[in-house]
């Protein structure tokens, strides 16, 4: 999924509990006008920055809800996150949840967040830096609801039951703090230095109810994508390696990527020439790039790494991956294992 896919989901719940509090989208165009920001309902995913902070702040005032932005940050469904949400629910545990936001998460959220370790947990600290101190206060209850959210959603129950969470905000405590207890369900302590989220150690090791560390393979390699932009090649090569990416564990063969990219078989192949590439050494790439995911962060055998790659016999995985990397799989296993010790 792409980055302004999840801010049309974004934008769609927003949208919805406006229409619950009797705002709708014509309402909240003609009040942006008048504050100085020109748009038309179908691309209000183009705003950011500051601008985005004045299209909360005007929702707010519209609604006449100051509790809006924590309602609606329990209405974000992981699965509007795409390959993000995908890869967190495949996550072992808490800990490696929190690793995988710290480096994807920028892909779709702002602000960004900084990780602090300590002796008995984890702070989570949020970058809010622009904006108004009310603006900054409605972005602060938003992602932390959504953080809340999510975390039930991998977590289940007991996202509910854990103690020692604590949520630490800069602004003083408002008027309806009393709907944040029901929002949160923990400590939350006003008049701080920062935004941030504290987690303690003993929490760290919750696992994840969806855990799946083949998935999580697929899923992290699909927003490693993200996080590159893929642009340093062409554009044809560009949208067949994004492609295959996001379908990896099918191998589509190169009919199938034409007749999505709306190209013939023999133009497809013209152009990855015209850019120094083939669809094989394509795929190949795709192959070696999760083959060595497995292997590292998996404990799947050789033959069901085969597998998962499509390979009928195993000994043509072994060869394929002796080939791309000079090594066995299992002497590249042994040689990870043995860089991770040391």
């Amino acid at each position: 999924m792409k980055v302004n896919q999840v801010h049309h989901a974004f934008l769609d719940k927003l949208l919805h509990v406006l229409k619950e509090a009797g705002v709708s989208p014509e309402q909240l165009v003609a009040e942006l006008a008048r504050r100085g920001i020109a748009v038309s309902p179908n691309v209000l995913t183009d705003i950011s920055g500051v601008d985005a902070l004045v299209l909360l702040e005007t929702a707010v005032d519209l609604s006449g809800d100051p509790c809006l932005m924590i309602r609606l940050g329990q209405q974000i469904d992981i699965a509007s996150f795409g390959s993000f949400g995908f890869a967190l629910m495949s996550c072992a545990n808490v800990r490696e949840s929190v690793r995988l936001m710290l480096r994807y998460g920028q892909v779709l959220f702002r602000p960004g967040w900084t990780l602090h370790e300590q002796e008995d947990g984890l702070l989570l600290r949020a970058g809010i830096t622009i904006g108004t101190a009310a603006q900054r206060q409605l972005l602060a209850e938003l992602i932390f609801s959504i953080l809340f959210a999510t975390a039930r959603s991998l977590y289940g129950s007991t996202a509910e039951r854990a103690e020692g969470v604590e949520i630490h905000l800069s602004y003083s405590q408002p008027a309806h703090s009393t709907f944040y207890e029901r929002g949160f369900k923990t400590l939350v302590t006003f008049d701080c230095e920062y935004n941030q989220l504290f987690l303690p150690a003993q929490l760290l090791d919750t696992p994840v109810r969806t855990a799946n560390r083949p998935q999580y393979v697929v899923f992290q390699q699909q927003c490693e994508e993200m996080l590159r932009g893929l642009n340093s090649v062409g554009g044809t090569t560009t949208a067949v390696r994004q492609f295959l990416i996001e379908s990896a564990g099918d191998f589509l063969d190169i009919a199938q990527v034409a007749n999505h990219l709306h190209v013939s078989e023999r133009t497809l192949r013209r152009r990855l020439e015209e850019e120094s590439t083939s669809f094989r050494a394509m795929v190949d790439e795709i192959r070696d790039l999760l083959a060595r995911e497995y292997l590292a962060s998996t404990d799947l055998t050789i033959a069901e790494i085969a597998h998962l790659l499509d390979y009928a016999e195993t000994v043509s995985f072994r060869r394929a991956f002796a080939r791309w990397n000079g090594v066995t799989p299992s002497t590249y296993r042994q040689q990870h294992m043995a860089e991770s010790i040391s």
